[in-house]
């Protein structure tokens, strides 16, 4: 296995650690306002969801331009529950395992058309790293939003996901 490949598994993890502990809450916590970066914490998994997203069409080919104007709209498809999340991460997360299978050199590079910032050859691999590092700004996010509403959070770190992974022969 590569790090982009390891890291995109803690990705995963730590979005399941999190949504595990929403879980644990009461029903209500998903939808409730909060003064924060996001109006509710189901805004906040909906963004990370359409991010995560419209960088798995990047990977696949689409160009960055379209894969937005895609994706950037389920930023307001808010779910019902926690369970509804945890099935859209489970298929996306499906996908990139199946994409990450089909591709050995992510040395390779793109050109990457950002509307936000411009063009540049851009390697798989620092899309996957752009992907996990945006991914650990909004769980921190949520876990500021969980303790604004009363709430603990729970750790997700990297260096723990160390000890939760299974050992590999």
């Amino acid at each position: 296995m590569n790090h982009p490949q390891e890291m995109y598994q803690y990705h995963t993890w730590a979005t399941y650690t999190i949504l595990g502990r929403i879980q644990e809450l009461p029903d209500s916590v998903l939808h409730q306002e909060v003064n924060s970066s996001f109006p509710t914490i189901a805004h906040a998994l909906s963004h990370m969801y359409a991010v995560d997203q419209m960088w798995y069409l990047v990977l696949t080919g689409v160009s960055m331009p379209e894969a937005l104007q895609m994706c950037m709209p389920r930023n307001e498809e808010l779910y019902d529950s926690v369970e509804d999340y945890g099935q859209r991460y489970a298929e996306l997360s499906e996908q990139y395992t199946t994409w990450f299978q089909d591709h050995i050199d992510l040395e390779q590079t793109i050109l990457l058309d950002n509307p936000f910032a411009g063009i540049r050859d851009t390697s798989l691999a620092e899309i996957v790293f752009h992907l996990i590092n945006h991914g650990t700004y909004h769980r921190g996010n949520i876990s500021t939003m969980l303790r604004q509403l009363g709430h603990a959070s729970i750790m997700n770190d990297y260096s723990l996901f160390w000890y939760a992974k299974p050992a590999i022969d």
